[in-house]
């Protein structure tokens, strides 16, 4: 038995990018930074920030191509996957993105306290994550 989860909040760092392919399937592609404090061994206080690359499949693409903009705090869950490609000049490439299953709006980054409204998102993107449609097949899963 293995599991692929992964649970992350963080703040977007750009808009997402949104692409509609045929069949009406939509994928958007984001930046979210989470950060760590913690002291050194000095007493020093000192900020971590990691950049995850996420990507979100048809309705909740449009929810964040419709919500989503940069410096957004999101909470999402998804799975890791790993992509390979060759580029021109025949060098091999490997990164990390996360596919977000879920996503929570909890407020723009300017807000301390999420608005009537932003709860209203969070709701929608919440009742959008649960319906079977937006979430895309798996494409590489076995059925056992």
């Amino acid at each position: 038995m293995s599991v692929n989860k992964v649970i992350l909040l963080g703040n977007l760092g750009k808009a997402p990018e949104v692409r509609y392919l045929e069949q009406s399937k939509v994928v958007a592609n984001f930046t979210l930074a989470t950060s760590e404090t913690f002291t050194n061994r000095n007493g020093e206080r000192q900020t971590e920030t990691e950049w995850h690359n996420i990507e979100v499949w048809d309705n909740l693409a449009r929810i964040a191509e419709k919500y989503l903009k940069k410096g957004t705090q999101i909470y999402l869950e998804g799975k890791i996957r790993t992509e390979r490609w060759t580029d021109k000049e025949g060098h091999e490439h490997t990164t990390k993105k996360i596919k977000a299953t879920s996503l929570t709006l909890l407020s723009s980054r300017n807000t301390q306290e999420p608005s009537d409204s932003q709860q209203n998102r969070k709701i929608a993107i919440e009742n959008a994550e649960s319906s079977p449609q937006s979430l895309p097949a798996p494409e590489d899963e076995l059925p056992f």
